[in-house]
């Protein structure tokens, strides 16, 4: 129990410690995880932890994660990407795979051990790109939903690979396999073992089967567990209940030789519909968010730095000759699917790295005698060192690339027009796009700030002056004359980000007018507690008019429910700001014991008064104005 605990204690304090620090600096999480793992890797060492079991055990973090973003898509969407996940997913693995067999076999490999090399080193690590996406705020960009999109594929192309490698081996290897100790996870290859017993179709059928069993589940069986669930009123039950079905989902897909990163991706895109999303989202992201820490710590802290060491100079000579083939690849791939400006080179950076695959593939590939143990425990050192560098790549896109292509996006006769206001808005869907055409029939012209392109690319045609990029970027502002601006209007789909750039404008341009969208009323209370007063709610004012049309449904006039609703209106408004101290940011309403004090008190001195007021204009003679 003491070691357990101890070893607890070391990771949670490396990452408690180094992870700020790494966020202050402008590095990002994924990186401050990696340093910990390496600075606490010597202690590790001395206390003989099995770092191999840890990581197996933390790996979690990364089904969890993919459950998560499964939870934000649903089939339709699923199907929509179908272009990418064929075109570019396959042809991203084809392509680096090819181009690394290729390099194998300059450096005298045979060509099956050079073509398992290409399938183990094309996949990417989900894991760090898309927490490293989110963090940035760029999952929503065309680079963005690109890399998802061959992310997606890479975990559906998983199945094949394992069924394909065995083919692979080496007759020289298969009498040394028998007396290596296979160190990495073993998934797989028990799930194979199991099957073994069976035919091919029998094999299919099961597979078929384990799916449909995934997908009916999901579908009929999850809502009402989760209501019986719920009736319990006990929190901590329903989050039992939501990792009992991930790791439930993830156990199955492995007893049948599934991926089972694509398992739990699977189960998310079943239950996106479900009402308990959004609670299964808030119960398993904390989870999620330690234990892809404790992976991305694992992974720092099993570097063989002895090997490393010995030959430095070779290993980082194929990390970074990997890094190019693939970012080479990438954006020669990105050009084929039109991926234009900035978007291609983060989607060429961010996916150029190896992946946590790679640790599975690996191991299955000198448990089949395809790679030798020398060669494995090399490439090892390649994969876990192209992680490490990923961070790196990103800051590259960041302070390097980005900036470069802010100012490309600007139409040349933008300065004909008129432009005393100076207004900008940051984000151009839905919300952007229909304020940006009520100010321009006004001549107001603004300046928009958007990562989506094909959006800007429209907008262009309008004369529109924007600016690629993440809106909550301070050097971006800055391009986009902040300084001068009297109005920033945020539009963002994505409260995070809404919060993030109303906290930063709030605090250095004071004098500047902000005008934020909010998700809901806890996300206005943040947003006012940050000193922004000017707070629209984005489904406010639609659900006013749904209120008016009840009031005339059943039968009261139009004008007798216009001014009914704005009693309401009226009310609401003055409610909010009334409580609006007693918000604890972060704290949900029904944990906030003094703020529900306080609006039941509003309440039951104000609700009179109301009712009052609706009778009387229930009341009052139709033809009354």
């Amino acid at each position: 129990m003491t070691d357990a605990l101890l070893l607890t204690f070391i990771f949670l304090m490396a990452g408690i410690i180094s992870v700020p620090i790494a966020s202050r600096l402008g590095l990002g999480s994924v990186l401050g995880y990696l340093l910990a793992g390496i600075i606490i890797s010597p202690l590790l060492s001395l206390l003989d932890v099995d770092i191999e079991s840890i990581q197996h055990f933390a790996e979690l973090g990364v089904i969890l994660m993919l459950f998560l973003v499964g939870l934000e898509l649903n089939p339709k969407k699923l199907w929509a990407l179908r272009t990418k996940l064929i075109g570019l997913g396959g042809g991203q693995v084809t392509l680096t795979a090819l181009l690394v067999m290729g390099l194998g076999l300059l450096l005298g490999q045979d060509w099956r051990t050079s073509l398992a090399i290409g399938l183990v080193l094309a996949l990417s690590s989900t894991a760090i790109v898309i927490q490293t996406l989110n963090e940035k705020g760029l999952m929503k960009s065309d680079g963005g939903q690109s890399s998802f999109s061959v992310l997606l594929a890479q975990d559906i192309i998983v199945i094949p690979v394992l069924a394909f490698i065995p083919l692979l081996a080496s007759p020289e290897l298969i009498q040394a396999v028998q007396h290596s100790a296979v160190a990495q996870v073993e998934s797989h290859s028990d799930s194979l073992s199991i099957l073994s017993s069976l035919k091919s179709w029998q094999v299919t059928l099961v597979t078929i089967g384990a799916i449909a069993a995934v997908v009916l589940g999901g579908s009929f069986l999850a809502t009402p567990v989760f209501r019986y669930i719920a009736v319990a009123q006990l929190r901590e039950l329903f989050t039992a209940t939501a990792l009992m079905l991930v790791i439930g989902t993830t156990l199955l897909m492995s007893l049948v030789g599934l991926s089972p990163a694509l398992g739990s991706f699977l189960a998310g895109v079943v239950l996106a519909n479900s009402p308990y999303r959004h609670e299964l989202e808030s119960d398993i992201l904390p989870f999620k968010g330690l234990l892809l820490g404790l992976f991305f710590m694992t992974v720092g802290a099993g570097i063989n730095f002895a090997l490393l060491f010995e030959d430095f100079l070779f290993i980082l000579g194929l990390t970074l000759g990997l890094i190019l083939v693939k970012a080479t690849a990438l954006l020669f791939l990105g050009r084929i699917f039109n991926i234009r400006g900035s978007d291609r080179w983060l989607f060429a950076l961010g996916l150029a790295q190896a992946g946590e695959f790679g640790f599975v593939l690996l191991s299955f590939t000198v448990s089949n005698a395809v790679i030798s143990r020398e060669i494995a425990d090399t490439l090892l050192l390649v994969v876990a060192l192209s992680m490490l560098l990923t961070p790196i790549l990103f800051i590259i896109y960041d302070r390097v690339i980005a900036p470069r292509f802010v100012t490309d996006q600007t139409p040349s006769n933008y300065d004909d027009m008129p432009d005393e206001n100076k207004i900008i808005i940051a984000g151009s869907g839905r919300v952007g796009s229909t304020i940006d055409s009520i100010l321009r029939l006004a001549n107001h012209h603004s300046t928009v700030i958007d990562f989506n392109v094909k959006r800007l690319q429209a907008l262009e045609q309008f004369d529109v002056k924007n600016y690629f990029g993440d809106a909550t970027r301070p050097d971006l502002l800055h391009a986009a004359g902040i300084e001068e601006a009297s109005l920033l209007i945020v539009a963002i789909d994505d409260p995070e980000q809404i919060t993030k750039l109303v906290k930063y404008a709030t605090v250095h341009y004071p004098h500047l007018h902000i005008i934020a969208r909010a998700f809901d009323n806890n996300h206005v209370y943040d947003l006012w507690a940050l000193g922004c007063r000017d707070i629209i709610r984005e489904n406010y004012d639609s659900s006013l008019r749904m209120g008016r049309s009840a009031f005339q449904a059943l039968g009261i006039s139009p004008e007798k429910s216009e001014k009914m609703v704005e009693v309401f209106n009226q009310h609401d408004k003055n409610s909010m700001i009334d409580v609006a101290d007693a918000h604890i940011s972060g704290v949900p309403f029904h944990e906030n014991k003094a703020f529900i004090r306080r609006l039941k008190k509003y309440l039951e001195q104000k609700n009179p008064e109301l009712k009052e007021k609706m009778r009387q204009i229930q009341d009052e003679p139709n033809n009354a104005k």
